[in-house]
């Protein structure tokens, strides 16, 4: 017979699944959400600078210069597309940062625009078009709150529903590794919390909807994605193992492109 304390906690969950949700920008679809954006931000300002601090960013201008030009283009564009859709862009304070590790193809964005860009992935990026497909999808991911709504699932299911300072205060190591986990600022393969399909679909969808408003050709998705997908054999890069790529992926891509290219002037 399940006690009476078990039954109180699954109820608490519950309540928390009915009542702690947000909605995605483009998609509409209710998610969870147990994090106040104010606790949020802080927390990844924080999370931001600790990472950087142990990584070795890039100075080759032929590096840097396309990541943070292309990354202002994009950031602009962001704000533009949430603000027509209600949004409020006033906690965003835009960094773009390329991390010199040619063995690393990933990249991640952290609420609040703090973006970094591996050098592993430039040469399969190619040019602006392929770093504005990365860098939005990872764009999209952080404003489609998939971050929140894995740290959130984490909090639910390895630390029983505490409250994000409640859980700073009592296991801040912990807290802080779930968020690094959720947001794909990991270092090391197969550690990271992989994104459900859902989640990469959205976060293709939005992400072809800020290139295309930056002016970046929502079509060079494609070639971008069938490079990564070659890349490694069966072993497939980080951003990859962590970014699941399921043979449908091209084909929900080509089906959201109509929707982009109606944005979308050079």
């Amino acid at each position: 017979m399940r006690s009476s304390k078990s039954f109180q906690g699954w109820a608490v969950v519950a309540v928390l699944m009915l009542y702690a949700c947000a909605v995605t920008p483009l998609t509409q679809r209710q998610q969870l959400s147990l994090i106040p954006e104010s606790q949020l931000i802080q927390l990844s300002l924080s999370s931001y600078r600790e990472t950087i601090s142990k990584l070795k960013i890039a100075t080759d201008p032929n590096e840097v210069e396309p990541v943070v030009r292309v990354g202002k283009r994009l950031a602009a564009a962001t704000e533009q597309y949430l603000q027509s859709q209600g949004y409020s862009t006033a906690s965003y304070s835009w960094e773009f940062n390329v991390i010199k590790d040619d063995k690393t193809i990933n990249a991640w964005c952290m609420p609040g625009g703090k973006i970094a860009v591996y050098t592993g992935i430039l040469p399969i990026a190619q040019n602006d078009n392929g770093l504005a497909v990365v860098m939005g999808h990872e764009i999209a991911h952080a404003i489609a709150n998939h971050g929140s709504e894995r740290l959130s699932q984490s909090l639910l299911v390895e630390l029983g529903g505490a409250a994000l300072s409640v859980a700073l205060q009592e296991q801040p190591a912990k807290t802080k590794e779930l968020f690094s986990l959720a947001y794909g600022a990991g270092s090391q393969v197969g550690i990271l919390l992989p994104y459900s399909r859902l989640h990469e679909s959205e976060a293709d969808r939005i992400g072809l909807t800020i290139m295309a408003l930056a002016g970046y050709d929502p079509r060079e998705a494609i070639p971008f994605w069938q490079r990564m997908n070659q890349v490694g054999g069966q072993n497939p890069p980080e951003f990859l193992s962590t970014h699941p790529a399921p043979d449908s992926r091209i084909a929900n891509i080509e089906r959201f492109l109509p929707e982009a290219m109606a944005l979308y002037q050079p």
